[in-house]
């Protein structure tokens, strides 16, 4: 991998501030073409255990830290990622497979997080409540929760990790992170660039596993892991939030999304366009966040149609670290999963106005499916690939029920420059996130999350730091 600084390349887990190996490996390829990348070191029960003990000891140093403290040394870890961020967009192209210009702003993105965080570090205020009684005074303090256990997806390797670490150790925490088998790699260069920013060892692990269900049943039944935090499939954040019952352990899950995106007949059609291409095709479509469900009133659905056809017929599909700006898909489930959905809306009377199949390998075209119906199983389930299904609505009242059809609930979208129907659509449709008149939402500044199927919690914002403490209140008696 042709990368200025080498030493970001890791094939062993990171605990207690050791590069650890259990004698096994799993490999990680490139999507592109296949190629293995890297032999992985492949944890073992031993070595999960080592991690979360690691991270009991080193929560007892890390949470006696002033605020201040943590927040020199996140600020430097902000640092390497902004200097390194070539490197790591390389990396992470290399073993995911979205355009190295994605990737790089993936990056960066991801630092802002930490960079928001070890701000925030300074502002976990308590309170102090006027008594009850004339002898009692209240006081209310914040204290870190303990250790916590992160699992995060393939989509934003990089991203994923710091939106979750960062407020985690602002907060006086410290972390057991389990990345994606499918991509380990961006994950072991950030804990390279922790190890340089200067934690103490133990505040971050990183365990590398190929099976992930060890990783789940120790983080939700070991008693030492006080929080366990998700991003994935809401199927399997179901079985987590089953297992972490079993404790009451504070859970947050970020899960799938059945996006929204409606363009109502006063929108700007060409903002609209823009909107949807970002929001739809960006990493080949595999966001959680994408517009699944494209509504689009009758009145301009055929100008709408036409010039989004136009705009995704000059998206190029290939290799990211060549300039394509739709790279492959992550794997052949994820290919045959596209090729199923386009194939039930043909048969169901939709028309492939747009693209339509693969190219080669992974790579799958950037596919307009038109005359597309609720009966299409495209409408149920979400995506996860860069195909758009859109459908044609007449009323405001019709397309909030269309949109509000489904068990997920994270992001929506709409375009509309009226801006009585902007509050009330804004405020009738059941999603933790609403993008007017923008297809890009996700900055460090705002709480991102969902309600309904889509999770539990919020990351990001002032909101995303107080996922990671607990409230104390003390009682003050006898005050005389």
């Amino acid at each position: 991998m042709n990368i200025q600084h080498q030493s970001l390349l890791r094939n062993q887990a990171y605990v207690n501030g050791q590069w650890l190996s259990s004698g096994v490996t799993f490999p990680v390829t490139n999507p592109f073409d296949g190629a293995i990348i890297a032999d992985i070191t492949d944890c073992g029960s031993s070595e999960i255990n080592q991690a979360i003990e690691a991270a009991q000891k080193a929560f007892k140093v890390w949470s006696g830290f002033t605020a201040s403290k943590r927040s020199r040394i996140l600020k430097n870890w902000y640092e390497l990622q902004r200097k390194h961020a070539k490197d790591l967009g390389t990396i992470l192209t290399t073993e995911q497979g979205k355009p190295l210009a994605e990737a790089i702003g993936e990056v960066k993105y991801g630092a802002s997080f930490v960079e928001w965080f070890a701000e925030e570090a300074r502002r976990v205020y308590g309170d102090v409540i006027p008594g009850h009684t004339a002898d009692k005074r209240i006081t209310v303090i914040k204290e870190p929760i303990g250790v916590v256990g992160a699992i995060t997806p393939w989509n934003f390797p990089n991203a994923m990790i710091t939106r979750k670490v960062a407020p985690a150790l602002a907060a006086g925490c410290t972390v057991v992170i389990k990345p994606s088998e499918l991509t380990p790699l961006s994950a072991l260069a950030l804990a390279q660039l922790a190890d340089e920013a200067g934690f103490p060892p133990g505040v971050l692990n990183v365990l590398t596993v190929s099976n992930p269900l060890a990783v789940g049943k120790a983080f939700t039944e070991n008693r030492a892991v006080k929080k366990l935090s998700f991003t994935g499939s809401t199927r399997v954040g179901k079985l987590l939030l089953g297992q972490a019952a079993g404790q009451v352990k504070k859970v947050s899950l970020e899960l799938g999304g059945n996006a929204p995106f409606i363009v109502f007949d006063d929108a700007d059609i060409d903002l609209a366009v823009d909107g949807c291409i970002n929001t739809k095709f960006r990493n080949a479509g595999q966001t959680c966040i994408c517009s699944n469900r494209i509504f689009v009133q009758d009145s301009v659905y055929d100008a709408f149609v036409s010039r989004l056809a136009e705009k995704t017929r000059q998206l190029t599909v290939g290799n990211g670290m060549e300039g394509a700006q739709v790279g492959p898909l992550i794997n052949e489930a994820a290919a045959q999963k596209c090729e199923r959905l386009m194939a039930d809306a043909a048969a169901k009377g939709a028309q492939i106005a747009q693209g339509g199949g693969r190219t080669s390998g992974l790579l799958f075209k950037p596919t307009l499916i038109t005359n597309a119906s609720r009966e299409m199983a495209i409408f149920e389930e979400e995506i996860f690939g860069p195909l758009a299904a859109i459908y044609r609505f007449e009323t405001e009242e019709e397309v909030i029920a269309s949109a509000n059809d489904t068990d997920y609930g994270l992001a929506a979208y709409f375009y509309g420059r009226d801006y009585a129907r902007i509050w009330r659509v804004s405020e009738a449709l059941e999603y933790g996130m609403v993008g007017i008149n923008t297809g890009v939402i996700s900055t460090a500044l705002a709480p991102f999350g969902g309600v309904k199927e889509s999770g539990i919690g919020r990351e990001g914002s002032k909101y995303g730091l107080d996922e990671y403490l607990t409230v104390k209140y003390m009682c003050w008696g006898s005050v005389k």
